[in-house]
């Protein structure tokens, strides 16, 4: 279907009108960790590098919503309490009875920010173009390591239920998208308290427990300690990327 010249296909992924059909879509490599595993330095020193051979872009496939915490936590006044309210609502919908409506309908406005970017990211791919990302969707364990955020929601009303099946058949659909390479950073929680002093310690240590048991639907892993020497590190996902880009091309 057409719409504003634009080729409209399932899932809202779109391809510009007269684009060639036969086009391979761009490489897709995922870079996942905890925080404080050094995401951000890392994907910033890989994009620069794949950009010296080929049109390369750094996609964020994340809410964003601890940012978000701790952010507001640094308001005047009533930051500190605010922030402690949301984290308290985000604890609840983790829990097995689950979140409340409010916020439920707010967990799931975050979860579909993702899909858009995760849209985003396949229409990036479909010109041709490499994708490095920063985190990656997965349903394997819930919560706040890029899982399903609404999937202790069973107990609760007709529209918290709506809206979950909805989030689901929504993650469901990316992680069809296997990346062909996935680099996972693993750091210990001293190294990574250390690297993000503001964030929870309990948080802190239940993302790095759970990104190590993460399999991404059966895609190419590769573990890299992340608290080793930057150079180190890049060196390391440097070799690992260059061998799938060079397997996709052959």
């Amino acid at each position: 279907m057409t719409r504003d010249g634009v080729l409209t296909m399932d899932n809202a992924v779109t391809i510009p009108a007269g684009a060639p059909r036969d086009r391979k879509p761009g490489p897709l490599i995922a870079l996942v960790g905890s925080d404080g595993s050094g995401k951000s330095t890392v994907g910033a020193n890989l994009l620069a590098w794949m950009q010296e051979s080929r049109p390369t872009e750094l996609c964020h496939l994340g809410k964003q919503t601890g940012n978000i915490g701790r952010a507001i936590a640094r308001w005047p006044v009533i930051g500190g309490r605010f922030e402690k309210t949301i984290r308290k609502k985000a604890d609840k919908a983790q829990a097995p009875k689950g979140p409340g409506t409010l916020t439920a309908l707010i967990i799931y406005l975050f979860s579909m920010r993702r899909v858009r970017r995760f849209r985003h990211m396949l229409n990036v791919r479909q010109r041709g173009i490499a994708v490095l990302t920063d985190r990656f969707p997965q349903v394997e364990i819930p919560g706040p390591m890029d899982g399903l955020g609404l999937a202790s929601s069973a107990g609760g009303n007709w529209l918290i239920r709506a809206l979950a099946r909805r989030e689901r058949r929504q993650y469901d659909w990316m992680v069809r998208h296997k990346p062909d390479l996935v680099i996972r950073l693993n750091v210990d929680f001293d190294t990574a308290i250390a690297r993000k002093p503001d964030h929870r310690p309990s948080s802190l240590k239940t993302k790095i427990s759970d990104v190590r048991q993460l399999h991404f639907g059966g895609a190419p892993v590769v573990d890299i300690d992340s608290a080793q020497p930057l150079e180190l590190v890049l060196d390391q996902a440097k070799r690992a990327i260059a061998a799938t880009l060079a397997t996709k091309r052959a």
